[in-house]
């Protein structure tokens, strides 16, 4: 398993906002980054998001966490921006490519980047979209494109030309990384690997899944059809 990770060139990044968890990926050497949301720290149970912020990034001082902004209005946007950015080096700040009223986020985007802020840009799933986030970027500044593939495929559309095409336009600018958000299966590191993507996002029920990979398949139906087996045990089913 460790051979073939080492072959890729895509970075894992661990997406969660459950401390233990991130420390378990952090100290398996596997992962290169962090990323959080809203929604996942609502999962957690996160009440004070400065403090578990700041706790986090204690442990995880060297590698790149994502901090998302909560504010739908973009002054205040810009002031949570600007207090994200105080919580240390390593820190990017999370800001969707539009507000929940569809107005764009690309104004604030210009503006957070000339102010040289680590920004990652976040909801993002059309071609249009990476084509005016990047070109909002400063140069000279790190920034993270976070594209939903997953998302794009629950549409019932191949995300593998969208996502091989926004490579292509991050490209242009030194600095931008494309990351394949909203992961769905442990396929997806490889096929964002094949795509160009500089990072994807990994859940922990998808980074448990990593020791299967290399694994012989004749092994893993025989893994399987023992948890059938327990199972029926467990539960005591008969037929006859």
């Amino acid at each position: 398993m460790d051979k073939l990770i080492d072959q890729l060139n895509v970075k894992i990044y661990a997406d969660g906002a459950v401390l233990a968890d991130m420390l378990a990926a952090y100290k398996s050497g596997i992962i290169r980054g962090f990323t959080t949301n809203p929604s996942l720290m609502k999962k957690a149970g996160i009440q004070d998001y400065e403090a578990f912020a700041v706790e986090a990034l204690h442990h995880i001082p060297d590698l790149p966490i994502s901090f998302e902004v909560f504010s739908d209005d973009f002054a205040i946007m810009e002031k949570e921006a600007e207090k994200i950015n105080s919580w240390g080096e390593n820190v990017y700040i999370k800001i969707p490519i539009t507000n929940s009223m569809g107005q764009s986020s690309i104004p604030l985007i210009k503006k957070l980047s000339s102010k040289g802020m680590q920004l990652n840009i976040t909801a993002i799933l059309t071609l249009d979209q990476v084509e005016e986030t990047v070109q909002a970027f400063k140069s000279g500044t790190k920034n993270i494109v976070s594209v939903f593939a997953g998302r794009i495929a629950d549409s019932g559309i191949d995300p593998i030309p969208t996502m091989k095409e926004a490579a292509k336009i991050c490209s242009k600018k030194e600095g931008t990384e494309l990351l394949w958000a909203s992961s769905r299966e442990l396929l997806n590191i490889m096929q964002a690997d094949a795509c160009g993507c500089s990072i994807i996002t990994c859940s922990p029920d998808i980074l448990n899944k990593l020791e299967n990979v290399g694994k012989d398949l004749k092994t893993i139906s025989l893994d399987t059809v023992k948890m059938f087996n327990e199972d029926v045990q467990e539960l005591g089913y008969s037929i006859i």
